[in-house]
């Protein structure tokens, strides 16, 4: 079975890696905290001490880390030469679509193909096998990197075409439509509460009838229940880094989101407020308080 080399051991990246290790694959694992990546090597994973030990020549990494700088830092040229000719590097981060056209031609000029397959799960979907991968860039690497991404995490495989930015933009995209679906029901559940209606009877008649899907289920439990902080699935300062990275994108392209605005502000609140493991779904405090209510 074909030797994969995984940069990045977080929330996300440790069950993937789990699952590829589970489907026979050997990974070979770089962390920046080594000691976080120590229950993979428990489970069989070579843990490394660099981005360029990871690669295998001609071969695949897949790197999964915090923002565009993180991306940058272990796509440097040592992993470029250790990957080689014919190896691609599959950036799963959440980053701009500008950063992920530079690294591009940055890898082409050195024999490597880049292809930008962001992730749509949370933890616990990723385990179960049950998320989404949204990719773009050549075809034949995207061919390549698909069964990895079947045995890591992806129950669904959106293919957004050659352009690498692409999928990066969709990303965004989606986790605009998240963050505003968790403004709208923090809002709504308010309304609710200040009018004598019980926000959890209004929870499961909504979330199970007009607004069955699994964006509210998830999401509006948690806004109703207000467990948005403690052992973070996805911290608010990520949150807040992707609503600027949108804001950011909507600027360059002159398209006006004035949610995403709202949104934004909310979770840099939270970041000020200095929370301590606050989930991104902390952004739906400022509503309840807005009505006057404990957040």
């Amino acid at each position: 079975m074909e030797t994969i080399g995984f940069i990045g051991a977080g929330n996300l990246g440790t069950p993937i890696v789990t699952n590829l290790l589970k489907a026979g694959y050997k990974v070979k694992v770089y962390n920046r905290t080594r000691e976080k990546a120590l229950p993979l090597e428990a489970l069989g994973a070579e843990l490394v001490s660099s981005p360029a030990e990871a690669a295998v020549p001609g071969g695949i990494v897949m790197s999964l880390v915090a923002d565009d700088k993180a991306v940058e830092s272990v796509a440097g040229d040592e992993l470029m030469q250790a990957l080689g000719h014919g190896g691609i590097h599959a950036s799963m981060s959440t980053i701009s679509p500008d950063t992920s056209r530079a690294l591009a031609a940055h890898h082409q000029l050195q024999g490597v193909t880049y292809v930008a397959a962001p992730v749509f799960a949370r933890p616990e979907a990723a385990a179960a096998k049950v998320g989404n991968a949204v990719i773009s860039g050549p075809a034949a690497a995207k061919e390549r990197i698909r069964p990895l991404l079947e045995a890591g995490f992806a129950k669904n495989i959106f293919d957004l075409g050659e352009d690498v930015g692409s999928a990066n933009v969709l990303k965004l995209m989606g986790n605009f439509m998240i963050a505003g679906a968790i403004e709208m029901m923090a809002e709504a559940f308010a309304l609710a509460e200040k009018n004598g209606v019980d926000p959890k009877v209004a929870y499961e008649m909504l979330t199970t009838t007009l607004f069955a899907a699994p964006i509210f289920r998830g999401y509006g439990a948690m806004v109703v229940d207000r467990t948005y902080v403690g052992n973070p699935a996805f911290s608010a300062p990520l949150g807040l880094k992707d609503m600027n990275l949108v804001l950011q994108t909507a600027t360059r392209s002159h398209t006006p989101m004035p949610l995403a605005q709202l949104v934004q502000s909310r979770l840099m609140t939270v970041v000020a407020r200095d929370i301590k493991d606050a989930d991104w779904t902390a952004l739906a405090m400022g509503a309840l308080e807005d009505a006057g209510l404990k957040g």
